[in-house]
């Protein structure tokens, strides 16, 4: 617990706090600890503060996070809100850089907060996202998913120079990543948005002009399997939310987004050539068809009854 106590120590002599870690927490007790280790382990970064802010853990995910010197505030389950509670975080952080992290994302290495806090040299950069890497245990799904979306290259998002990134261009996710406080002050998480607020912050911050940069050396391990059910609702969301931001009709994001998708079930055809592989071709394919018709209904939500769309929504998007 060296690195912990020294932490602890910079803050009491009053240091200026370079930047602020938000972790937001419900029944994380599988996680949070090892989450805490590997934050209060980084190295080559100034001061931090952590706020962790628990929505009703009914496990021992509080009791785990008091061994560490976090700031821990506490809000009933009813009042979490994507939005709202990623703006409380920050608002109660105090570092001139406001990092997000999800309690069960666990950083891979001691350098993943210098990686991801280093790209604000450049002073255009309003926010950063790092990596997702999945876990040991997870599914081919998320396996081919995070392939597709997290890769190994940095990317600098100009919105001087879209490049013709189609949908890509506003993807960003708070599981892992950075905000400088000058930019949330002016464009926080939009609160209208029940889920996808880190879609809809980081098209707030690009029609600003501020770049968005990905950082793959900034990398965690994070991941959730999903039925092919679970992935259709998710991404009738996701279809609903793309439409809402008119992000659906930019140019460039449908024809991404299809192509991706078609990508997707041609890796998963292309497996038929392997033995062993093939036997998970079938579950595979079904999973990315629940994606593309989850996706393609949530567009055209309009058309739904409401009772078959709060039927339909993962994130009771229509309540």
């Amino acid at each position: 617990m060296e690195n912990i106590s020294g932490v602890a120590k910079r803050h009491s002599r009053g240091a200026m706090i370079e930047c602020s870690i938000s972790i937001l927490t419900k029944n994380e007790e599988r996680n949070i600890g090892a989450c805490l280790e590997a934050v209060y382990s980084q190295q080559a970064v100034g001061p931090f503060d952590v706020v962790l802010v628990d929505s009703g853990s009914t496990d021992g995910t509080v009791e785990i996070a008091k061994r560490f010197p976090v700031r821990i505030e506490r809000i009933p389950p009813e009042a979490f809100h994507y939005a709202r509670t990623r703006n409380l975080a920050a608002r109660l952080g105090t570092g001139r850089i406001l990092v997000s992290l999800a309690g069960d994302a666990v950083p891979t290495s001691k350098l993943w907060l210098h990686h991801m806090t280093a790209n604000f040299a450049d002073p255009g950069v309003g926010a950063v996202y790092g990596r997702q890497l999945p876990k040991a245990r997870a599914g081919e799904e998320r396996h081919d998913t995070f392939e597709a979306v997290y890769g190994d290259k940095k990317i600098v998002k100009d919105p001087a120079h879209p490049n013709g990134m189609g949908y890509r261009f506003y993807h960003f996710s708070d599981v892992n990543s950075a905000i400088r406080r000058t930019v949330w002050e002016t464009s926080p998480f939009p609160e209208e948005l029940k889920t996808f607020e880190d879609l809809g912050i980081a098209k707030r911050i690009l029609e600003a002009g501020w770049k968005i940069v990905y950082e793959p050396e900034a990398a965690v391990f994070h991941s959730h399997d999903y039925t092919a059910f679970q992935l259709f609702q998710r991404y009738f969301d996701i279809g609903y939310t793309l439409k809402r931001l008119q992000i659906w009709d930019a140019p460039g994001t449908r024809s991404s987004m299809m192509r991706g998708l078609l990508d997707l079930l041609g890796k998963q055809f292309a497996r038929i050539k392997d033995n062993e592989a093939r036997l998970l071709v079938p579950v595979a394919v079904g999973h990315d068809f629940a994606k593309s018709a989850g996706l393609l209904l949530g567009v055209n939500q309009r058309f739904l009854p409401l009772a078959l769309k709060r039927h339909l929504s993962a994130y009771n998007v229509f309540e």
